[in-house]
């Protein structure tokens, strides 16, 4: 198992935040189990053509979160309540960007039962390849 990250150096949203959230989400979904060990911050900032302050940044909020934790000689390793504090987390990051969906859905003039039409067509499609 691995974690592919890639960064959009023209987001608004910043480097370490889009490392932060993929990493998250790497987590979560089960890419990185307990025990899996994260690249190292000199080879992802290499592979991310990034500053390597921004990696180790990304990777102290994860820790703060305690979903890793560092291996003296190895490298930072998903802790065993990782998958679940990324979860957690992850449901925050998606109810964030759901907030300014419905923002600009109601700004659009659409109302609650247009939204949910919208849910009830997409959701499906998007789900379609996933059992």
């Amino acid at each position: 198992m691995s974690m592919t990250i890639r960064v959009r150096p023209d987001s608004p949203v910043p480097i370490y935040e889009q490392i932060l959230t993929q990493a998250v989400f790497a987590v979560a979904n089960g890419d990185l189990p307990p025990g899996a060990m994260l690249p190292s911050v000199r080879d992802l900032s290499a592979e991310l053509v990034v500053n390597p302050n921004t990696v180790v940044r990304a990777y102290q909020e994860l820790e703060r979160l305690g979903a890793i934790e560092a291996k003296r000689g190895l490298g930072m390793e998903v802790t065993a309540d990782g998958p679940k504090l990324c979860r957690e987390r992850r449901k925050g990051i998606v109810l964030a960007r759901l907030r300014e969906a419905l923002r600009e859905a109601a700004a659009a003039g659409l109302d609650a039962e247009d939204v949910r039409q919208m849910v009830t067509t997409e959701w499906p499609k998007l789900n379609a390849g996933r059992k």
